[in-house]
């Protein structure tokens, strides 16, 4: 208790039988979760996530396999154009470092607002306004939702909007603001794969409050969002990108999506690392006149080889 006491305190929040666990962030940035008995049964616990001081770019990625160059000129492409891009996977996959990594992309003249519920996102941009939710006190008051700051950040004059991870009803307030002004948007999202994360949208639209068929709601998915890059850490402990989707449109009730690039994998090797490889579906991006329009124009030859 002594140690979680001492802890806690350098961050002005103080863990006690009234107020049992606590959020906060050292001033190091490290984020620490205390929490104490009734709660915990067999004792206080104490969790510390340290972020480390080096900054991954994409040639680390590269470098550790975990993407290869033909869909990082892929990525700095849509990024560019001002695709509105939605990184899922697991916990532990690598969504923010991807984020991180695809956010400088951005052009530096651009103004990025930034919506984390803890701040992670280490943006280079000149023109970057982090904002991060507050929890309630112990009254019960005074907390600031995301939510509320993607409402907010609409007022800001935003050229783009990152939410560091997408886990209630803001999801509605962001699909809005995609689909009427601010493209190039990107945020994450727990979900496996990417048909997975279209689901967990539809039950966080469900979590705003507003009540609008189901068909509706899809629809918002489709106009708002166009890239899906999904990540996963593999068995062997690696991270890869292990889909790119793009979302297509409206088909009867459904969100239309189809693969362009994918990691397959092979088999394992004698040291049980993940053996694969990745490819491109042979399904050219239905965005390559929106890309061209844009002034960006890929080689039609990233979609239909093996890459890497």
């Amino acid at each position: 208790m002594l140690i979680i006491d001492r802890i806690v305190s350098q961050v002005g929040r103080r863990v006690d039988e009234a107020s049992p666990m606590v959020d906060a962030r050292l001033p190091d940035g490290s984020r620490i979760n205390a929490i104490i008995p009734p709660l915990a049964l067999d004792g206080p616990s104490l969790s510390i996530r340290r972020f480390g001081r080096k900054r991954y770019n994409i040639d680390d990625l590269v470098e550790k396999k975990t993407i290869v160059p033909e869909i990082v000129e892929f990525l700095r492409t849509i990024v560019r154009a001002r695709l509105n891009i939605l990184v899922c996977g697991g916990t532990g996959s690598g969504k923010t470092t991807m984020l991180n990594c695809m956010s400088l992309f951005v052009p530096a003249d651009e103004r990025i607002v930034t919506i984390e519920d803890s701040a992670e996102l280490m943006l280079q941009q000149p023109h970057v306004v982090r904002l991060e939710t507050r929890p309630a006190n112990v009254e019960g008051k005074g907390e600031v939702s995301q939510r509320d700051l993607v409402r907010n950040t609409l007022r800001m004059r935003p050229d783009r909007i990152i939410v560091g991870e997408v886990r209630g009803g803001e999801v509605f307030d962001m699909l809005q603001a995609m689909s009427t002004g601010h493209d190039g948007s990107i945020a994450t999202i727990h979900a496996n794969t990417p048909r997975d994360s279209m689901g967990r949208l539809e039950m966080m639209m469900l979590l705003s409050g507003v009540q609008i068929p189901q068909r509706a709601m899809r629809q918002q998915i489709a106009s708002a969002l166009n890239i899906i890059v999904h990540v996963s850490r593999l068995s062997d402990g690696s991270r890869k990108v292990m889909r790119i989707s793009e979302i297509s449109g409206m088909e009867g009730e459904m969100v239309m999506m189809q693969d362009l690039f994918e990691f397959r994998r092979t088999g394992i090797g004698p040291g049980g690392e993940v053996l694969g490889a990745f490819v491109a579906t042979g399904i050219r991006s239905t965005y390559s006149q929106r890309l061209e329009a844009a002034g960006y124009k890929l080689d039609g030859k990233i979609f239909r080889q093996t890459i890497g």
